[in-house]
């Protein structure tokens, strides 16, 4: 199996930062990319950010020039630099990851448990 475990949520004021960080762990032969994902009570979950292990970044629209994200393959991790945080990105926030199990498996897509950001005004 895939293990995704994210830390560095919070409670911050706004305008405040905060660093995310997600480690991948078990079988894992592989790594495609890696992402953000938030999910806000009432709403859908919601892409944030995603990094290819060749570095490209692709951000939501409501997170460019705030947001960072950044990824280690050697120890599978990847990493959310959050500044000028405000109300509304507020949420759980998840890290997913496409990998490969076996060097000729499928890919599969694995989900972290999340990490509450709360953000207040």
């Amino acid at each position: 199996q895939v293990q995704l475990v994210e830390s560095g949520g919070g409670l911050v004021q706004a305008g405040g930062s905060l660093r995310l960080s997600c480690a991948a762990s078990g079988r894992i032969v592989s790594i495609n990319n890696m992402g953000w994902y938030r999910q806000a009570p009432g709403l859908q979950r919601e892409l944030v950010a995603t990094v290819t292990s060749g570095g490209t970044t692709n951000y939501a629209d409501s997170v460019k020039g705030r947001f960072t994200i950044s990824i280690d393959n050697v120890k599978n991790m990847v990493y959310l630099q959050m500044n000028s945080l405000q109300p509304e990105d507020t949420g759980l926030y998840y890290c997913s990851t496409r990998a490969r199990r076996t060097a000729w498996g499928s890919w599969g897509d694995y989900w972290g448990q999340g990490t509450q950001v709360t953000v207040s005004s």
